[in-house]
């Protein structure tokens, strides 16, 4: 995809001046009132969402519902109990009347984005958009059953199988008029590093760090959404990645101490750029319903718009795009590579 020249940026004069969290950054509510969508603007509309058991994915399907889409949220088995305190909570606030159901998915098991996917497809016929939402930051390390390193596996390979098992519904829901989407949640710590193709699972030697292959797994969020525009955009299917800011009320901090941000991030210089959860779901959700991306995608968002390039001297946390955030040759290499990881043909 061509480097954004002009980047569309609305909301820039609102991100001008941060103060941290419930500063006057949009969230999904003024995102939502901004494109007329509030009251019941999404009534019919199918969302899934995955990684919702805290944090960005939970404040999505808040905005979605509330709106009158009918909402599927993924969480582990394990986060049964807190996904289903999440569906009660949103119930007793919400103006909408949607659906809203649990889907139990690990995206570090092929077979459970099977079974997940499945369930879903049971379900409903209809997928308008799906958001790849859930994440993991910075673990030691470790491995999925398929053998990639855990941010990897789960981060891109877990997202691209989802993708590929509902492409179709995707596809079969998508009409001139009203297009098909894809909002896939990347993060500026794509800053940290290319994809690794001679050694993306750290097996070759040399010292593991979780920053590096975090950041080569939003690297491969980027891809994806770039490869998808490029394959189906002639399909009405088309996507986005996000950055959605930092964000420190979220489950995907769970790996790291307050230290380890610090020395990395600079927490006094990041402090005032920390968003509230509704103020960083406002992005995916602007992705997600925004007129403005309905006949275009490809594009890395951050701050509720398009990124333009990191400037220098600004915070990472920010997010603007750097040397190998737009690169066609590695995004379809990368497509490849996923394609041949599930044996899928490659189109």
């Amino acid at each position: 995809m061509p480097l954004p020249t002009n980047p569309y940026q609305p909301y820039a004069k609102l991100h001008e001046n941060p103060t941290g969290p419930g500063d006057k950054r949009p969230t999904t509510t003024q995102v939502l009132q901004d494109e007329g969508l509030l009251d019941g603007g999404l009534k019919g509309k199918v969302y899934l969402v995955t990684g919702c058991s805290a944090g960005l994915g939970a404040e999505t399907a808040r905005a979605l519902h509330t709106a009158g889409g009918d909402v599927y949220m993924t969480v582990r088995e394990s986060k049964k109990a807190e996904g289903e305190k999440i569906i009660q909570d949103i119930k007793s606030n919400s103006k909408g009347t949607g659906k809203l159901e649990l889907i139990f998915m690990d995206l570090s098991l092929p077979d459970s984005v099977r079974s997940g996917a499945a369930d879903f497809l049971a379900r409903s016929p209809t997928l308008n958009v799906l958001i790849e939402n859930a994440g993991v930051m910075a673990p030691a390390y470790s491995k999925t059953a398929s053998g990639h390193e855990l941010q990897m596996g789960t981060n891109h390979f877990g997202h691209f199988l989802l993708f590929q098992l509902l492409k179709d519904t995707l596809l079969s829901s998508a009409t001139p008029s009203n297009p098909s989407r894809v909002v896939i949640v990347s993060s500026a710590g794509h800053h940290f590093s290319p994809i690794r193709f001679d050694d993306m699972d750290f097996t070759k030697g040399g010292d593991y760090d979780g920053y590096t292959a975090y950041g080569q797994s939003k690297t491969a969020n980027i891809y994806m959404a770039s490869s998808i525009e490029r394959h189906y955009s002639h399909k009405n299917l088309h996507a986005t990645s996000v950055h959605p800011g930092a964000i420190w009320d979220t489950d995907i901090k769970r790996h790291q101490s307050l230290e380890l941000v610090d020395s990395t991030f600079d927490m006094s210089k990041l402090k005032p750029l920390i968003k509230s959860s509704e103020q960083g779901a406002s992005t995916q959700v602007w992705a997600a319903t925004a007129e403005y991306f309905k006949d275009k995608g490809g594009l890395y968002l951050t701050e509720t718009g398009v990124a333009g390039p990191q400037l220098e001297g600004a915070h990472q946390a920010i997010g603007g795009y750097v040397g190998h955030t737009y690169d066609e040759e590695a995004e379809e290499r990368l497509w490849r590579v996923s394609c041949e990881e599930f044996g899928l043909g490659y189109d």
